[in-house]
């Protein structure tokens, strides 16, 4: 043994100290300005617990993170640690311009980079809102220091006119009312007012709740930390619960790479298939997955949503909203559920495996929002994977929120270019349009837009809507939010931008999509599309990856290095340098 590998490994204080030449210097300088914060030897001489605060005044999803902050510093005390909060970016999808999933992967360089550069033991990660949780998990799976999820928690539910509401399902729902001159400016202003009666993320499974659950099952959370509605005393304690366990996990040296495993992705993946959860959650999960050296396989999660079931009957893809999952007992009763398809070796923050968590866990008892696998909300996973001409690549569909008669259809293409092109056409009365159209919207993928928007979820045309029209089949490169419904095909790769045959689709092309046949074709022949390739990249449309229009700053660093949909539009600097296995398993 060397004496480097001899040597113990440096914790606390002492841990990462600032390079002067001198570490003693280091160490005697670094508690003087701590010390001026009114701390003593005997606190500094404790494991040093962080708390990444992403509270913002621009993020009421994170509303409650001050009364959280407060609780994880009690747990971190009660179990023997110093806890020391330090900020990092926050996002909001409502307030974030052009797309708070453009600031995802420099949300994770400022987590990542602040998790290398300050001393701490382990960390609370505590987020919430769509691309936070992801942004922190992608982070702690680069650095490997013990950390623990904590989420924020979810919005309660309203109530119009006697009827419950919660963002943001019902906010589309009434807003397409609206736009179909079903409802008038009144009622609108006044659902907007019952839309969010509280802090927390959407009351619904949209990407927020979504990510909640999936870190659960991917055991970075701790059991049944999930599902507490952000303003309620369950989620105080949870937070509580987290400072203390993340003491214990620094003790314990249970870092990211034990419980990030294929095993526990495999996990995740069932959960986000049974809860019918958000299509984002494929790129997140591709992301963070890829940080370790793991290859997300898109053919393989598509046979794995065919024996997985839909079996939480939550909005959009059935009727009940988060507070109603946790009173039928969050996520070890979807788990329990799920058990004969669960690696239940998996490890958890606890330092049990998922299998002993589920024996610890509160026994059943009757409840109507998590169904049996013999009585499923929708008989396949929420998601599907489509591939064809259109999408060599891969796209997706939630098809647990589409409606049956579009599921296998064939339909005129009516396109638009780009996000301003739809904006100003898409209401034009002279539109030729009808209902049974494919509506196409081009260059929202990472590149095109870029940041690949939730814009896929195009608005129905006004004249349709009038008509009463509430769904058609819609197709892009970009994204939509998990609290959105319809016949949505999303995630097309390779993008417009890139030259991907969506780039070359014309209004009145014949389209196919086919479900159950994981199809999604544009009937066109080989040698047209050849032909309209050859005048697309002569017309000047670069088939390459375009030129950044920024020359300076985080939008060309964004354009120069961003990965396509099927690869989690990482970086590809940030991504592992070699991949050893894939996930699901083919076995």
């Amino acid at each position: 043994m060397t004496a480097s590998q001899g040597k113990p490994q440096a914790r606390g204080l002492r841990k990462g100290l600032t390079q002067y030449g001198d570490t003693d210097f280091s160490l005697f300088l670094r508690k003087a300005f701590i010390k001026g914060a009114g701390f003593t030897d005997e606190a500094l001489d404790r494991p040093i617990i962080g708390i990444a605060s992403t509270g913002s005044g621009y993020n009421p999803c994170h509303g409650n993170a001050k009364e959280l902050i407060e609780a994880v510093k009690r747990g971190v005390m009660l179990a023997g640690g110093l806890p020391v909060e330090f900020p990092t970016i926050s996002l909001h999808e409502s307030f974030a311009y052009p797309t708070s999933m453009y600031l995802r992967n420099l949300m994770a360089m400022d987590t990542e980079e602040m998790l290398r550069a300050l001393p701490m033991d382990a960390v609370v990660l505590l987020g919430g809102c769509d691309k936070t949780v992801p942004a922190q998990l992608m982070a702690a799976a680069s650095v490997n220091v013990p950390a623990i999820q904590l989420v924020t928690g979810s919005m309660l539910t309203g109530s119009h006119r006697g009827t419950r509401v919660g963002a943001c399902t019902d906010c589309r729902g009434y807003w397409a009312k609206f736009r179909g001159e079903q409802i008038d400016l009144e009622e609108i202003n006044d659902v907007n007012n019952a839309l969010v009666p509280s802090v927390g993320t959407c009351s619904v499974m949209g990407t927020a709740s979504t990510m909640a659950c999936v870190a659960e099952a991917l055991g970075i959370m701790l059991p049944g930390g999930a599902t507490a509605p952000a303003v309620t005393a369950d989620r105080i304690r949870v937070a509580e619960k987290s400072g203390a366990q993340a003491v214990a996990m620094a003790a314990a040296s249970i870092t990211p790479d034990k419980l990030l495993t294929t095993q526990s992705f495999e996990n995740a993946l069932r959960m986000l298939l049974a809860i019918g959860g958000s299509t984002n959650a494929v790129i997140h999960l591709t992301a963070m997955a890829g940080r370790l050296g793991i290859e997300m396989d898109l053919d393989a999660l598509d046979r794995m949503s065919r024996e997985t079931p839909v079996l939480v009957n939550l909005k959009p893809s059935g009727q009940h909203y988060m507070e109603d999952l946790h009173a039928a007992g969050g996520v070890p009763t979807i788990l329990r559920a799920l058990k004969p398809m669960l690696h239940l070796d998996a490890l958890t923050v606890t330092g049990r495996t998922l299998g002993e968590e589920l024996e610890l866990a509160p026994p059943p008892f009757p409840q109507e929002v998590v169904r049996s696998a013999s009585q499923p909300v929708y008989p396949e996973g929420g998601l599907a994977v489509l591939k064809g001409n259109l999408a060599p690549r891969g796209a997706i569909i939630k098809q647990s929120a589409a409606s049956d008669k579009l599921m296998e259809h064939v339909g005129r293409a009516v396109v638009f270019e780009d996000m301003q092109d739809m904006v100003a056409r898409l209401d034009d009365p002279q539109l030729d349009v009808n209902a049974d159209d494919i509506l196409v919207l081009k260059n929202i993928g990472p590149l095109g837009a870029p940041g690949m928007p939730e814009a896929g979820m195009l608005p129905i045309p006004k004249k349709l809507a009038r008509q009463g029209v509430k769904d058609m089949v819609r197709i892009s490169d970009g994204r939509m939010s998990g609290t959105a419904s319809g016949t949505i095909v999303l995630h097309v790769t390779p993008e417009a931008a890139l030259g991907g045959p969506l780039a070359l689709v014309k209004s009145g092309d014949q389209i196919e999509l086919s479900v159950s046949r994981r199809l999604i074709k544009l009937n066109v022949s080989d040698e047209e599309l050849e032909q309209r390739l050859a005048e697309h990249t002569k017309s000047g449309t670069a088939t390459a990856p375009p030129t950044p229009e920024a020359q300076r700053g985080y939008r060309k660093l964004f354009l120069q290095h961003v990965l396509q949909a099927d690869q989690g539009c990482d970086f590809d600097f940030l991504r592992a340098s070699t991949f050893n296995s894939k996930v699901p398993s083919q076995s």
